[in-house]
């Protein structure tokens, strides 16, 4: 795995890097007209996409749009191809059945919530999640952030009416802004040189935690939170961690060496949708070592189901990126239309390249996975399977509060898990929508639960911008479902009996 060890740096020494990745200049101004898909071996450049139809993409002051695009493609890479590519090899194994994928983090990431503690403490949890998982399933586990770039979001309606006012919908800090004014809805494209540099912070915050001490073994109880602490979950964990550290004093009794880096430091990748191209164009560079073109804004990218269709502006940029590349299914996708994604994102069939993200609801996808599991195990294609089980059950409470239910997330989990056991496939991972922050925006739980009103009801910390997220008391309690789901498969006992 990578080891996010470098700080990032600055462009001038970027510049003067053996592994220099040159920048993409800001080619013509942006497009929408609509043509045949293209070919696997159509030519392919960092601008072609800009000859297809691109939606969910606001329509910018050009002149504005050319600056901003130079500036960033004269800025220096926030990853680099070498960790990419160490990626890639995780997520190959993973595909094989020798690893399981978290994916956590904001729904939309956003200028006035960062900061360090917001940062570290998502991280944390993550690392519970990850610590529960490998210690259940017994296999590594491979921890993605839904961080440094995860700030657009797709909209149903690229208008939103107030009291009779039709403004452009706010569609992520990055673009615009959420107050409803007509200065504040204006696409800016300034505002993707901000958070370029809000996410230059968050992947140094990130290396830091990751390699400087904080993510070490020894600390398991300290990766708690206050406020899980009270919680069952809370206990659970405590019980874990006591666990892990009598095994490691049993380690350090025979002579191994708990302070190398295996033990004191974290692998921790970054990913976000790709959707604001202009911005993914300006972050695409070319590696010196191989001349192949990587998207380094992050580690991963992926498309979601309004802008994954052959034809279409996302579908071009994302063929011919050398990342691994993350594709939503929902329960729309039929077998050919998930074959022909797996021709075009991965003709030459390498594991890790192509992670397909179910997105359906528990009934639907017992309903409609197994026919497209089955034939992608048919064909030989390589595919690892990760759950995204939030996208689906998201609904308006009573109280006008858009949220997600926990019994609902869970129950797509536990409906993921049995089909790839009915279809003799790998349960590769899980995608969740989350934070570090105790909020109220999804309902239910075991222990400190969510209410839709009450003392606890979803008003009382109901803090997103965008899509309601679980909170850490709500995502351990996910993470030790899915290791004993693990732990079952292995043909273990309970974890903590």
């Amino acid at each position: 795995m990578v080891k996010l060890r470098r700080p990032l740096l600055a462009a001038a020494s970027v510049s003067s890097a053996a592994a220099l990745l040159a920048p993409q200049p800001a080619t013509k101004p942006l497009t929408a007209r609509s043509v045949l898909a293209s070919p696997v071996d159509a030519p392919w450049s960092p601008g072609s996409w800009r000859n297809y139809e691109a939606k969910q993409i606001p329509k910018y002051d050009e002149e504005k749009l050319r600056k901003a695009e130079e500036e960033l493609a004269g800025s220096a890479p926030l990853v680099f191809a070498g960790e990419v590519r160490t990626l890639m090899s995780d997520l190959g194994r993973a595909c094989k059945g020798d690893g399981f994928v978290i994916f956590g983090g904001d729904c939309a990431e956003s200028f006035d919530e960062f900061s360090v503690d917001h940062v570290r403490d998502t991280f944390r949890v993550i690392l519970q999640m990850a610590l529960i998982c490998t210690y259940g399933g017994g296999q590594p586990v491979i921890k993605i952030g839904r961080m440094a770039g995860q700030f657009a979001k797709p909209r149903s309606s690229s208008t939103e009416t107030i009291d009779g006012v039709t403004l452009p919908s706010y569609q992520g800090d990055n673009i615009n802004e959420d107050k409803f004014t007509a200065e504040a809805r204006e696409p800016n494209p300034s505002r993707m040189v901000k958070a370029y540099h809000q996410c230059a912070q968050t992947l140094n915050i990130l290396r830091a935690f990751s390699t400087g001490g904080y993510a070490d073994l020894s600390r398991l109880h300290n990766w708690n939170l206050d406020f899980v602490e009270q919680t069952q979950q809370g206990s659970q964990y405590r019980r874990l961690a006591t666990k892990v550290e009598e095994s490691l004093r049993f380690m350090r009794a025979i002579g191994v060496d708990t302070t190398t880096p295996e033990f004191t430091q974290s692998n921790f990748y970054t990913a976000h949708e790709c959707l604001l191209l202009p911005y993914e164009q300006a972050m695409t560079r070319e590696d010196s070592t191989t001349g192949r073109w990587y998207d380094c804004s992050a580690h991963l990218l992926w498309v979601g189901e309004r802008t994954r269709q052959p034809g279409l502006a996302h579908f071009e940029f994302v063929r011919g990126i050398q990342n691994p590349v993350g594709v939503k299914i929902s329960d729309k996708a039929s077998p050919d239309d998930v074959i022909e994604i797996l021709d075009t994102f991965n003709p030459k069939n390498v594991p890790g390249k192509v992670t397909l993200i179910t997105r359906m609801s528990a009934d639907k996808l017992r309903e409609h996975l197994p026919s497209v599991l089955n034939r992608v195990k048919a064909e030989g294609r390589a595919a690892l399977w990760v759950c995204d089980p939030v996208h689906g059950n998201t609904y308006t409470s009573s109280n006008g509060f858009k949220t997600r239910d926990v019994a609902a997330i869970k129950a797509e989990i536990q409906a993921f898990f049995d089909v790839h056991e009915q279809c003799g496939t790998h349960a590769g991972g899980i995608h969740l929508e989350m934070t570090g922050k105790d909020v109220t925006e999804c309902v239910g739980g075991d222990m400190n639960a969510v209410t839709v009103d009450g003392p606890r009801g979803l008003d009382t910390k109901y803090l997103t911008h965008c899509d309601p997220r679980l909170n850490s008391a709500q995502a351990l309690e996910i993470a030790f479902m899915v290791a004993e789901r693990l732990r079952g498969q292995a043909g273990l006992p309970a974890m903590l009996d």
